[in-house]
């Protein structure tokens, strides 16, 4: 990977982590359905007027926009407001990592190398410390729903490959106008007009400022970024990068928060930081599916 591109990844992980905290932040005034619908409101318009639509597939586009507006972060959201801690959620969306990998191998012949296979199962070993670790009154419903998550993040990483996607920011934009209707929708069939009525109250300094963050930081910047990553390397290459998420998150929620990790958490954070480190070794491919 060139040096810019890896920067770039840094710049994109350290960013997605913070959000997770600041997420957190929007959360205590605002229902998490209804916050995951004001930031793709904001990351559609008024873009959609000024930017061309990508040269691709409105399906795409759309299947894009309900994967990463709908199911991925309208579950992050909802698990954290069941009490998932910020650094938690960023671990165990994780997981997509593993269901990337796989997707490379299956639906696109990408080679498994052996320090990937390694660094993927001292990953899992680092996310199965974040599961022994929950407390007991931790809502086991948010774990599964972040867990999900990460499963609809990594069909969103396919699709990109297969959409192939040239202006990545354009898809972005355009992919977020197709997230807010059904988050309204699903905002109002949980908790009806209540969390609609309050957000006059609750549209302080603190919520734009969650917002803003969200839209312009984590959805245009990462997504483009992202995006960018993932139509120039294989899957297999971008997808363990994003270990680096959860180290982010839980340096914020020290910082933002006042949330420490336990040292079974420590322990998880330094499993992962050596899988990252495992899986970017250059082996020989272990798996791979023989082009014909």
């Amino acid at each position: 990977m060139q040096k810019k591109h890896l920067l770039l990844a840094v710049l994109v992980t350290a960013i997605w982590g913070l959000n997770f905290p600041i997420t957190k932040l929007g959360l205590t005034s605002v229902d998490p359905l209804l916050l995951t619908a004001l930031r793709f409101t904001l990351a559609a318009l008024p873009w959609v007027f000024f930017i061309r639509r990508p040269q691709v597939a409105l399906r795409w586009i759309a299947a894009y926009g309900m994967i990463f507006g709908v199911a991925m972060w309208g579950l992050i959201n909802f698990g954290i407001s069941l009490g998932v801690p910020p650094g938690a959620a960023a671990l165990l969306i994780q997981t997509s990592a593993f269901f990337t990998l796989g997707w490379g191998v299956l639906l696109f012949r990408e080679p498994l190398s052996g320090a990937q296979v390694i660094g993927a199962l001292l990953a899992a070993l680092g996310l199965a410390c974040v599961l022994y670790d929950s407390p007991a009154g931790e809502s086991r419903a948010g774990l599964l729903l972040i867990v999900l998550s990460a499963v609809a993040w990594s069909l969103g990483n396919v699709l990109i490959k297969l959409s192939r996607v040239q202006e990545v920011f354009a898809f972005v934009v355009w992919a977020s106008l197709f997230a807010p209707v059904p988050l309204f929708l699903l905002t109002w069939l949980k908790s009806g007009s209540a969390p609609f009525v309050a957000l006059a109250e609750q549209g302080g300094a603190g919520l734009m400022g969650s917002l803003a963050f969200q839209v312009y930081g984590a959805t245009h910047l990462c997504y483009w970024g992202w995006n960018l990553l993932l139509r120039e390397y294989p899957l297999s290459r971008v997808a363990p990068l994003s270990l680096l998420i959860p180290v982010f998150a839980i340096l914020g929620s020290i910082m933002l928060l006042g949330v420490w990790p336990s040292p079974l958490g420590w322990m998880a954070s330094a499993l992962i930081f050596l899988a990252l480190r495992v899986g970017s070794i250059q082996w020989r491919p272990l798996l791979s599916r023989q082009k014909y």
